[in-house]
């Protein structure tokens, strides 16, 4: 079962980093096309500012799960990294536990905010509903705990996963 979480896991990941990726990568064409509309052609489009945002949204809370898994987030790991032993053990307990609170809040108060916004739908968008632009603040909280999960039962990814490091020496 441990194998199997882990491959779920790790394709969990991989899923998230696909996602990011492709968000970014239509922000940075949408964007410029608003602004070449804007100045250049004097013809503003009303739809590249808000599906920008929406990408930005997905982008964000896709991307801070990945880069949780991988510990490559600077203010959650490089301190923790520089203690010694048993401060080391204690402050990663503590970063843990903070982690969780910090997914528990976006999963329950996300998912709030997506079920009070459900009915209303984004003015250039009228075919989409705010809840679900607002979807990614939940589900990035409920992979963060997932990855959370992992960590804590399996341990930081192995070998051959993408998110491998080495850790420090103690």
């Amino acid at each position: 079962m441990s194998a199997a979480f882990r491959r779920a896991m790790e394709a969990l990941y991989i899923l998230c980093i696909a996602i990011a990726s492709l968000a970014l990568a239509v922000m940075t064409l949408v964007i410029p096309y608003g602004v070449f509309m804007r100045y250049v052609m004097n013809d503003a489009a009303s739809w590249p500012e808000p599906l920008g945002i929406l990408m930005m949204l997905l982008f964000t809370f896709t991307g801070a799960a990945a880069v949780y898994r991988a510990r490559a987030h600077i203010a959650v790991h490089m301190f923790v990294d520089i203690m010694p032993g048993l401060a080391r053990r204690l402050a990663q307990g503590f970063v843990h536990l903070i982690m969780a609170a910090i997914a528990f809040f976006m999963l329950w108060w996300g998912s709030s905010l997506v079920g009070a916004t459900w009915n209303q739908t984004v003015g250039e968008f009228p075919d989409l509903r705010v809840g679900i632009t607002y979807l990614p603040i939940p589900v990035g909280g409920g992979i963060t705990l997932l990855f959370l999960i992992e960590l804590l039962w399996l341990g930081p990814p192995g070998p051959d996963s993408f998110t491998h490091r080495e850790p420090l020496e103690d």
